[in-house]
């Protein structure tokens, strides 16, 4: 696979994709916090294209967030404990793929280095 950056995200309460879930990058340094890119999941889960490809990547740390509230209140159940997931992870290889997974349901989540 080819260096970048990936995700997508599981709704293990409906044991399938989470579609339509607004996934926000940032970039952190020197305690400011820039926004890269944006993206939303698509029906199977993901986005549509690497939220950091090849040529873009870089080392540093960098924050995913996951509004899983309005993915919620919107969709399957209405309501929801959990409103934005924040992911914080370092790259330290920028020549490596990462892959940031986020499995989820409506009173927690887990996520991991996938690949």
């Amino acid at each position: 696979m080819t260096a970048g950056l990936t995700t997508h995200v599981l709704d293990t309460s409906r044991e399938g994709p989470a579609e339509g879930v607004d996934v926000t990058l940032y970039r952190l340094a020197d305690g400011d916090r820039e926004q890269v890119t944006a993206a939303t999941t698509n029906h199977d889960g993901r986005v549509d294209e690497p939220l950091l490809d090849a040529d873009e990547i870089e080392a540093g740390t960098f924050e995913l967030v996951f509004d899983v509230g309005t993915y919620y209140r919107e969709g399957p159940t209405g309501s929801t404990f959990l409103d934005e997931v924040p992911v914080r992870f370092t790259i330290d290889d920028p020549t490596e793929h990462y892959h940031v997974p986020l499995l989820l349901s409506p009173g927690g989540y887990t996520t991991y280095r996938g690949s």
